[in-house]
């Protein structure tokens, strides 16, 4: 009779909301009558909340505070805390959401700068993920768009208010977000390598290297270039990337001591071995080209150890086990 008691207590406990860890009951016990509320009153206690961190209990009243006076004198103001205290909440689409309702009622308000960098720092979380906040992870190979609105939101922020006291963080998390983007990019130039796609990798490299400069992918976008006009027979342009690579980045790994690229010729890289079919494909994987020097011209990465003669990273165990998920 354990186990069907285990289970009545289980279901309980779910079926509950959770209320032991501060649940709906909670909160609501929490709130105040604000029944004959003044607007200064509403704002005096908003502020309050505030200070001390009650962001859902300061989301209830600010909400409210706007129902009830929309066209207060402490309206704008209270449009501004409400995507603040969103993003303290951790509810970032409601951060985003309310930061271009601002700026599309206040243009010209004198804190709308505030606005777009709560909309681009929300949005900057978002594309870190939440396993990056207990696991190690590799970002670059998240979907991008997150990254990519985040920079778009900073851009904008930067292109309007040069000046503005959020702008030296923006060009910060700007730089960041370059990064991971063109690295990205790389990402989906190896994957297309793998399937064959030899000019999609082509344009993923060219993009790269035209579109992210001074970035540490740039050197790998153009061992992709090399490598994809190889495959093509596209040999003077070949040439012509690997020696803009041997000239620019003669550390490359791609490059051998003399400095000339090492190109991959086998065109039968991408045909399973006989243990990779009796194994389902989880040994002996086909090795097409995978460009990843990281740990070469990135400071972050300069203290991964390997990495084989393409620039590739060793996978670690963590990798292996979630099928490249993680780390």
């Amino acid at each position: 009779m354990r186990f069907p008691a285990l289970l009545l207590v289980c279901s309980i406990f779910l079926t509950s909301g959770c209320a032991w860890l501060g649940g709906d009951d909670d909160k609501d016990a929490n709130k105040t009558d604000t029944s004959g509320y003044t607007e200064a009153d509403f704002f005096e206690k908003i502020q309050k909340e505030l200070a001390s961190g009650y962001w859902f209990q300061a989301i209830d009243n600010l909400e409210a505070l706007e129902a009830q006076y929309p066209f207060g004198d402490y309206a704008e103001q209270a449009q501004l805390e409400l995507i603040y205290a969103y993003f303290r909440s951790q509810d970032y689409e409601a951060t985003i959401a309310s930061a271009d309702r601002f700026i599309r009622l206040h243009p010209q308000h004198p804190n709308v700068d505030y606005a777009y960098y709560l909309k681009g720092l929300a949005s900057f979380v978002q594309s870190k993920g939440f396993f990056e906040q207990f696991l190690p992870t590799d970002e670059t190979k998240r979907d991008p768009g997150s990254a990519r609105n985040s920079f778009v939101t900073f851009n904008e922020l930067l292109n309007r208010f040069p000046e503005s006291a959020y702008a030296p963080d923006a060009r910060k998390r700007m730089v960041y977000l370059r990064n991971i983007l063109a690295r990205h990019e790389i990402h989906v130039a190896n994957y297309y390598f793998l399937r064959g796609a030899y000019l999609a990798a082509a344009n993923r490299g060219r993009y790269v290297v035209e579109n992210f400069q001074k970035t540490p992918a740039v050197p790998d976008g153009l061992a992709v270039m090399a490598q994809a006009y190889h495959f093509m027979q596209m040999q003077d342009l070949a040439a012509d990337s690997a020696a803009l690579l041997a000239t620019n980045y003669p550390q490359h790994p791609a490059l051998d001591a003399s400095g000339q690229f090492q190109y991959q010729d086998d065109p039968h890289f991408m045909e399973p071995t006989w243990l990779n079919r009796m194994t389902l494909g989880l040994y002996d994987h086909p090795d097409p080209p995978r460009f990843d020097s990281r740990h070469v011209f990135n400071e972050r990465y300069r203290n991964v150890s390997g990495g084989n003669n393409r620039g590739e990273e060793k996978r670690s165990w963590l990798s292996w086990l979630t099928l490249g998920v993680l780390d």
